[in-house]
């Protein structure tokens, strides 16, 4: 499989066309970015650990029944993937208070939630990403209710596998952002799962393992990313 055309640059992301309108290639890159664009800088190595880390996650869920858009990994920064439309929805799954769940609320981060929390962002980069619920999905047309039932089976699955999974590298999963698309008339989990993507808090020391070390000057992100990929044990 070959890039052929740049149809895509984001943040994190370059996405190529290749020789089959089915797929695409999706080259990661090690800017980062926070605050809607207003910080950016570069954590080095940040590509190769999020592509090779979304691939290792994104086969542990397809053995649990989540289907991805995951083909091959052809490198350590590129990967082939189902050509999808994204459902213009963040879905946000939060284990504990942190971010802005614990700002809006008046929480300390770090409190274990009752239950896990389910929440809808529009994916909007002009309007920073708003909060909405179902029913503002539906108003807008972003999603049918059949869609909107079928993410959040599969957001609480991921979570669901994730905690476990992350449980066993000594790792506590406290929230994520994933976002879904259409592929040939089926909802699949798209885009990925990493430290760009989670908050992951080291179980005994609660020391951040994410782009919160980015975001709040924390210093070390390399060293967490690292640490993060060095636990997932991919060869």
């Amino acid at each position: 499989m070959e890039k052929k055309e740049l149809l895509y640059e984001g943040k994190a992301k370059k996405v190529f066309t290749t020789q089959d309108p089915d797929a695409l290639i999706v080259s990661y890159k090690d800017d980062a970015t926070a605050f809607d664009g207003q910080k950016k800088g570069t954590i080095v190595g940040k590509g190769a650990i999020n592509n090779r880390m979304t691939n290792h996650i994104f086969k542990l869920l397809e053995a649990e029944g989540v289907p991805t858009h995951l083909i091959e990994e052809l490198n350590d920064r590129e990967t082939v993937v189902k050509k999808v439309e994204i459902v213009p929805l963040e879905v946000i799954i939060r284990n504990f208070s942190a971010g802005s769940f614990a700002k809006k609320l008046g929480m300390e981060e770090g409190i274990k939630l009752l239950s896990p929390t389910l929440e809808f962002s529009y994916k909007n980069d002009d309007l920073h990403d708003p909060f909405i619920n179902d029913y503002y999905a539906l108003a807008l047309g972003l999603a049918t209710r059949e869609e909107i039932d079928v993410i959040s089976k599969y957001a609480f699955k991921v979570n669901q596998v994730m905690q476990k999974y992350f449980a066993s590298l000594g790792i506590e999963l406290i929230d994520f952002k994933i976002e879904f698309g259409r592929y040939h008339g089926q909802i699949i989990l798209a885009d990925e799962v990493s430290p760009d993507t989670c908050r992951l808090w080291d179980k005994e020391t609660h020391e951040k393992l994410d782009k919160d070390r980015f975001r709040r000057d924390l210093g070390n992100v390399e060293d967490a990313y690292q640490e993060v990929f060095r636990r997932l044990g991919i060869q």
